[in-house]
């Protein structure tokens, strides 16, 4: 137990502070929690990363932008799984912002947050990784661009494949409001088709000659 507390004393103080930050936010998102019976699903897995991050850091140390790129989808993720990804609520604000609704200006007839998630998980985590391959394994710029690249691809796959598994073994309403799939019989290959769209952006960001 000291030893987690002097991984936690180790953090560089910004790294610190986006891991507070995050802390804050799935307490936050927490309160009068509208979905509680999904809440768990949603939250468990962003707490289980918290509590292994000093370690992990310590071990495998990343750059403050790393962390705070990591730490982002994060919150969008805490964000998105207070409403369940389905029920974010984001044509009320932009309503109550601009008078306009996104679903009605862009011609949408499904709520949309879930694609944007799917997104930024390969455009958020596609360069943490390719640095920690560089740092930790020794591998090219380029072969880690490549391999960032493969692992947002097999992740979501396996993402994916976890959800079908939970359609199997949970009660249907609970399966269905998790999954989110709002009638959409491809919705797993969309969302695998954003991730990996996101982390091809993200590689050509992370290849030579891009940055230091």
């Amino acid at each position: 137990m000291a030893s987690y507390f002097r991984a936690w004393q180790a953090l560089p103080s910004r790294q610190l502070v986006l891991l507070l930050l995050l802390i804050l936010a799935v307490a936050l998102a927490n309160i009068h929690q509208p979905y509680p019976d999904l809440a768990p699903l949603q939250h468990i897995p962003t707490v289980l990363l918290i509590v292994a991050g000093p370690p992990l850091l310590r071990r495998f140390p990343l750059s403050d932008g790393a962390v705070g790129s990591l730490t982002a989808f994060l919150l969008l993720h805490t964000l998105a799984g207070r409403y369940t990804y389905s029920n974010v609520p984001y044509d009320a604000w932009a309503r109550a912002l601009t008078g306009h609704d996104i679903s009605s200006s862009f011609g949408l007839a499904r709520n949309n947050f879930d694609r944007l998630v799917h997104l930024c998980f390969g455009l958020l985590w596609t360069c943490p990784f390719a640095e920690g391959a560089r740092r930790h394994a020794g591998l090219s710029r380029r072969a880690a661009a490549m391999m960032a690249f493969l692992f947002v691809g097999a992740f979501s796959a396996i993402y994916e494949i976890f959800e079908w598994q939970l359609t199997l073994l949970a009660p249907a309403n609970l399966a269905d409001d998790y999954n989110g799939q709002q009638g959409d019989p491809w919705d797993s290959q969309k969302d695998m088709a954003m991730a990996i769209l996101g982390a091809a952006v993200a590689s050509l960001w992370a290849l030579p000659g891009r940055r230091a």
